[in-house]
Order: C-alpha cells, then structure tokens, then sequence
C-alpha cells in the first residue's frame, strides 16, 4: 500500500501546473448567499497553501461547503489542498471522497440533476463534464487518493462501495487517457 507522504507527493507533482481560478471563476453560479460567501471566501488567494486546513474546512463563513460551489477550474485547483488537508486528517465538515464519487454511480446515470432546468442531464452527466478538467495523471492521483481512503479502512461500507463503483465507472479509465 502506498504510504500518506508518497500519495501527498504523488497529488502534488499531478497538480503543481495547475493556476489558480481568476476572482471571476471561482464558482459555478452567483444564485443564493451561500456561492457568493465561497467567492469572498477564496477571492484574492494566489496560492492554496496561504489557506490552513481548518479555514479550508470551514469556508466559507463555518459551513465547509465550498467544493459543492466551486466552478471546474476552481474544483481542480483547490482539490489537491482537500486531499492533503484530508490525508493528514485536518478535514472535518468536509468529504472530498463524496465529491469525487457520489455522482459516478450507476444510478446517478438515470438520476436527474433537474429536469426542469437541465432537462435530461444527470448527475453521471454533470460529474463528467466536471471532473473532465482534468488529465490523466490528475486522475491518477485521485484515483490513487481513493484506493488508499478504501484501503486505509476509515470508510463507511456504502462509501467504499461508492468508491469501487466510481473507479470501476470512470476514475481508472481516465487514468489511462491522454490530456
């Protein structure tokens, strides 16, 4: 099994050419309070490492929601931060593991994200466009991080069975696509 410090280098070097989201990128939408407080939270940070684990896991304001709000481009830069921050057991509100599997399930590809608004899209369909960002050693790595969050055995039962699901259903064959 691979050990906590070679996973963080192995997250590290996949990431380390990834810039960080200009101010106006930073989520996804501006509908409702709690997206504008991910963007005053995270507006001017030029380096994930000036943020501390526990300000990570509490953005914004307390409510550790931050990655359900991040745009794709500010998912991909501050996820590496999440993982290390969660690695090295600083993350309490947060769940990266949920984020990186809850919709690459075979039920979330019959699952809409809301039919109203998004018609057809699902949850299978919104997770791929936005873990598309990144490339192949990217996936590696978090495809890595969640053979070790299974192997460690700090997992649920149902969220081991998620992670094997979203490997089997996407992570290991985007770890073999080129960028």
């Amino acid at each position: 099994m691979i050990t906590v410090e070679e996973l963080k280098s192995l997250i590290l070097k996949a990431f380390v050419d990834v810039p960080p989201p200009p101010d106006w990128c930073i989520v996804e939408s501006g509908e409702g309070d709690e997206p504008r407080a991910v963007q005053e939270a995270f507006a001017g940070i030029k380096n994930w490492r000036d943020i501390s684990p526990e300000e990570l896991d509490r953005a914004p304001n307390g409510l550790g929601s931050a990655l359900s709000f991040f745009s794709d481009e500010a998912f991909r830069y501050y996820l590496q931060a999440y993982l290390i921050a969660d690695l090295e057991g600083a993350l309490e509100s947060n769940d990266p593991v949920w984020h990186l599997t809850s919709g690459l399930t075979s039920e979330a590809k019959r699952d809409c994200v809301n039919c109203l608004r998004y018609g057809a899209r699902t949850w299978w369909d919104a997770s791929v466009y936005t873990f598309s960002v990144f490339t192949a050693e990217q996936a590696f790595a978090i495809a890595s991080y969640l053979q070790y969050k299974v192997s460690a055995g700090d997992l649920l039962e149902s969220d081991e069975a998620s992670v094997a699901e979203a490997l089997s259903n996407y992570w290991l064959s985007r770890c073999s696509v080129s960028p």
